[in-house]
């Protein structure tokens, strides 16, 4: 085939494409009120996946940053059974058979062991009702740590201070509030630092106050209170065993998966685990509940998305309906062209072009309708809602897709049309 030919071929097909769009142009622009109505099926159903997709991607940030508050960022948690998700009973008795319980002379031996890299912390927590001056605040999260756990966590504290190694060495009665128990214990507003409170009726004096750190999954993050652990033995005694926090030191520049390693050969020689053994201890760390949020957000995203992008197939087909009404309308004008020349390709070229003109439309303004009542929700209610690329892309494709295939079977019908039989329609 010769470039000339082909030139001709392209611009025949470029002013097909064109012709088709004008005619679908001026369609749409005739019956404005009927296609406005024909598009708000799709519009409502792209902003829904607009919507939907950005509160899945926004739990996902919320939970990240629930487990950065809750946990740390650069944390590693070592207990007997620690582990995130659902867990069967017998997986859990199976722990408590295998694994050995940590106490306070196995951090001893970590610090004595790695300390030159890791920072150790034991951690015990206990609910309690935390009294003051005729003020209660029930359930609170009473949490025994040592003084390493301020740095651990990155815990920062806006008025006062944390507590020292030597005021946990000596057993001191003090403790760091959070935002909740100053608030609900001290409500004149004045600085609760110097002041006491009442855990299981022996006064501890506050000497902090944590940053109000919000909720996670539904519960408060600012319900607590951090007492020295030996304070803690000495209101619980010392218990059936310990958490323990670790996190390496910034100035040794190791990286987490290091640091746990270090922790876990020291751990493994402390309880003679033989070589090829399974560890008989859990490890935990910000990576493993991050990948278990990740698995449900997915699980939630392949159910939820689905099914709202199904309100884009009723959107088509009130589009496909409204197609072969306008066929029907414009019977006779389809027997003109057909009659002076038109192609079997022209017809269903221009019914094709209106529909998916209509859906693509549709898909546009669904799009803009969700960011707007996604950062209207976002600013009036606080919500965590991030709108990312992916679905505005799958919400476009869905109702092109739905364009094409509602404009498909009205095209046909009418590229099959007898043009005298269509002449003579009225």
């Amino acid at each position: 085939m010769s470039i000339g030919v082909i030139t001709v071929n392209l611009a025949r097909f470029r002013y097909d494409i064109s012709s088709a769009f004008g005619l679908a142009f001026d369609s749409v622009r005739a019956h404005k009120l009927r296609s406005f109505l024909t598009l708000l099926g799709v519009i409502i159903g792209v902003a829904s996946v607009i919507l939907v997709g950005s509160a899945v991607e926004g739990l996902g940030v919320y939970a990240e940053q629930s487990t950065a508050k809750a946990f740390g960022a650069d944390t590693f948690l070592i207990a007997q059974v620690a582990s995130v998700g659902r867990m069967t009973r017998k997986e859990y008795m199976e722990k408590l058979r295998r694994n050995k319980e940590i106490r306070q002379e196995d951090v001893r031996y970590l610090e004595d062991v790695t300390g030159e890299t890791t920072l150790y912390s034991p951690y015990r927590q206990r609910s309690a009702d935390i009294k003051r001056e005729g003020a209660i605040l029930e359930d609170a999260a009473v949490i025994g740590v040592s003084a390493a756990m301020a740095q651990i966590r990155d815990i920062v504290v806006v008025d006062g201070r944390f507590f020292t190694e030597q005021e946990e060495k000596t057993r001191q009665n003090v403790a760091v509030v959070g935002d909740d128990v100053k608030t609900t214990l001290f409500p004149t507003g004045n600085s609760p630092v110097g002041g006491t409170v009442k855990i299981n009726g022996i006064d501890f004096v506050v000497i902090g106050v944590q940053e109000k750190l919000g909720s996670s999954f539904g519960r408060s993050l600012d319900i607590s209170l951090y007492i020295p652990q030996s304070a803690f033995t000495r209101l619980w005694g010392t218990g059936r065993g310990i958490a323990v926090y670790g996190k390496p030191k910034p100035e040794t520049k190791i990286s987490l998966a290091d640091g746990l390693d270090l922790t876990r050969s020291a751990l493994r020689t402390r309880y003679h685990t033989q070589p090829g053994k399974p560890d008989n201890f859990d490890t935990l760390t910000p990576d493993a509940i991050r990948g278990f949020l990740d698995t449900m957000l997915a699980l939630i995203a392949a159910v939820v998305v689905p099914v709202t992008c199904m309100s884009l197939v009723v959107g088509g087909i009130v589009i496909m309906n409204i197609m072969l009404v306008s066929v029907t309308e414009r019977t006779r004008e389809i027997g003109i062209r057909k009659a002076v020349g038109a192609r079997h390709s022209d017809i269903m070229m221009q019914v094709l072009s209106e529909s998916v003109m209509m859906s693509t439309a549709g898909g546009v303004m669904g799009v803009l309708l969700g960011v707007l009542l996604t950062q209207a929700l976002s600013r009036i209610f606080g919500l965590t809602l991030a709108i990312t690329l992916p679905y505005v892309a799958l919400a476009l494709f869905v109702s092109s897709g739905v364009g094409i295939a509602s404009g498909w079977y009205p095209a046909r019908r009418a590229a099959k049309l007898d043009p005298i039989v269509a002449l003579r329609s009225e």
